[in-house]
């Protein structure tokens, strides 16, 4: 019987033709397996490198320009522009100037999407507010209704975090005050101060009801960027309301990257369903 030690040999007993073979192959080897792992990191790194395409549309209860009530003419300007996230203005639940309907209920089966809403006025009935639309799952949500001076309609944000893969993405939409500018600025403060601790990559997505000229627009240039801006450069007006002929730039999409987000791409989408005009941004998402 062999003992253990007696298994060991030197590559030298087996002649010098063994020692050029096996070092051959050892090099053949090593190289295959560096390729390899080259080709793999630069898979990786594609794949964590995700294009996403996310729109702000004030959708006006679904009444669009020719004063008509169509949610499937809304649904659609979204399916076409491929939407993945949607932040939604005024948005009607059960309210009876609508018919009652469930409008957010309604987009998410006609577009196929996730939702959530956020109940921020009680109205005939039901409920006014804003929302969510996904094709990414939505891993929780927060709503928050902000103290205002002095304009009557309740007013808010909602927050998602959405689960794109490894990543978790927070996006939020809001609508601000119309009337006052110092309303707008106060409830924009008040997002800004409740998005402050996040440090995933965030995108906000809403109507400011403000000019790039405005103060409200410019504390929000502060803390985060604007996808507009990013892309296309601050003279490209974006013009977004009203939607027959824009004049004035108050639909923004807003975010900070830390990095993981780069704006792609940005548009102003030509279409009557609303009184607005959606933008629409892509973000390549790291």
């Amino acid at each position: 019987m062999k003992s253990r030690g007696s298994d060991r040999f030197r590559a030298s007993d087996l002649g010098p033709s063994f020692i050029r073979d096996t070092s051959s192959a050892f090099f053949e080897s090593a190289m295959r397996c560096a390729l390899f792992l080259l080709f793999s990191l630069a898979a990786i790194s594609c794949a964590e490198a995700r294009t996403i395409r996310v729109m702000s549309y004030n959708i006006h209860v679904g009444i669009g320009m020719d004063k008509k009530l169509d949610l499937a003419r809304i649904a659609a300007v979204i399916k076409r522009e491929r939407a993945e996230i949607v932040g939604l203005q005024e948005v009607d639940r059960g309210v009876e100037r609508t018919g009652r309907v469930d409008q957010i209920v309604r987009l998410a089966r006609l577009t196929g999407m996730d939702y959530v809403f956020a109940p921020n006025l009680r109205y005939q009935g039901g409920w006014y507010g804003v929302a969510i639309l996904s094709r990414f799952p939505i891993v929780s949500f927060e709503h928050r209704r902000y103290r205002n001076l002095r304009e009557a309609e309740r007013r808010g944000f909602i927050r998602a975090e959405i689960a794109i893969g490894d990543v978790r993405l927070q996006f939020v939409t809001t609508h601000l005050d119309y009337q006052f500018a110092d309303g707008r600025l106060f409830e924009a403060r008040q997002l800004l101060n409740a998005l402050d601790h996040i440090r995933d990559p965030l995108i906000v997505a809403g109507d400011f009801n403000d000019e790039p000229t405005g103060q409200t627009y410019k504390a929000m240039c502060l803390a985060l960027a604007d996808a507009w801006v990013a892309r296309r450069g601050p003279t490209a007006n974006g013009f977004t309301f009203p939607a027959d002929e824009p004049i004035k730039r108050i639909d923004y999409v807003f975010y900070r990257g830390f990095d993981r987000l780069r704006v792609e791409r940005a548009w102003v989408v030509d279409t009557p369903a609303s009184d607005h005009r959606p933008v629409v941004v892509e973000f390549k998402l790291h």
